[in-house]
């Protein structure tokens, strides 16, 4: 686009109301990030001194201490069924939050501002806070932990096939609807296959968020390896510290790993 106070032979790229507009954009920006970095207190002491503490902690940790390894392995199996039974449950409950949340299914206007806000009430809130709701209903444990991953995930499974229904071509819907085929078997036979690949994709998606998600809510106490690191942090034992931190490490790598091979082989 050639400006207005260019000539003939000269090409500029924005008109000069352009130009102030995005230098004003820009200073907003700037403004910003000052504005942020001066409104935040930061004790400067403590950062210049980080380097030197985490060497310190680092040292404490070394060498890991394994004498409690058999505990910490079976409540990271734990950890792995937490994310397991949570991702399961979440993905039977999403389908029929997805199926009213989207546009061109849903039976009524009603139907999909309730799904819509079944969607939005699990995504705006955080795994953690989930955990802290349901340690104060159920008590400490692993029912804890798998409700709050699970009304966590909800929201995502159910967005993101949502999303996947919406987008379906209509023409094997309206096929079937011609024949009378009944509203189940329109579901069964022109919804769901296009949808598969994404539903998959999600599931697995979800479930490897969720295991690395669950190594963490037993700092809350909603059962699972985080259970354990609490308890070494609190004593000070950074030795099994160190371990349990590893054992995480591992475990994440190890779901990313499976995750990738059943990505591969399904979908």
């Amino acid at each position: 686009m050639v400006g207005l106070d260019a000539t003939p032979d000269e090409w500029v790229r924005f008109t000069p109301r352009q130009r102030l507009q995005r230098f004003a954009i820009y200073l907003v920006c700037v403004a910003a990030i000052v504005w942020a970095l001066t409104s935040i207190d930061v004790v400067w002491a403590w950062v210049y001194d980080a380097p030197e503490q985490m060497a310190d902690l680092f040292g404490r940790m070394v060498p890991p201490d394994t004498a409690n390894l058999s505990s910490i392995l079976w409540v990271l199996l734990e950890t792995v069924n937490i994310a397991t039974i949570a991702t399961a449950l979440s993905v039977m409950v999403s389908l029929p939050v997805a199926y009213i949340a989207a546009q061109n299914t849903t039976p009524n206007a009603a139907t999909l501002w309730l799904g819509r806000l079944i969607l939005v009430s699990s995504r705006s809130v955080n795994t953690i806070i989930w955990a802290l709701l349901f340690v104060a209903i159920f008590g400490p444990g692993i029912i804890a932990g798998i409700l709050a991953i699970m009304f966590r995930s909800i929201g995502f499974i159910g967005k993101l096939l949502g999303e996947a229904i919406e987008e379906i071509d209509r023409r094997p819907v309206e096929a079937l609807e011609a024949t009378g085929a009944s509203r189940f078997k329109v579901i069964l036979y022109a919804i769901v296959p296009q949808v598969m690949p994404t539903f998959w994709a999600v599931s697995i998606l979800r479930w490897d968020i969720n295991l690395r998600e669950s190594t963490v809510l037993g700092l809350v106490g909603a059962g699972g390896i985080g259970l354990i690191l609490q308890g070494a942090i609190d004593t000070f034992n950074w030795q099994e510290a160190a371990t349990v931190l590893l054992a995480i490490l591992a475990l994440v790598i190890a779901g990313e790993v499976v995750a990738g091979t059943l990505r591969r082989r399904i979908i």
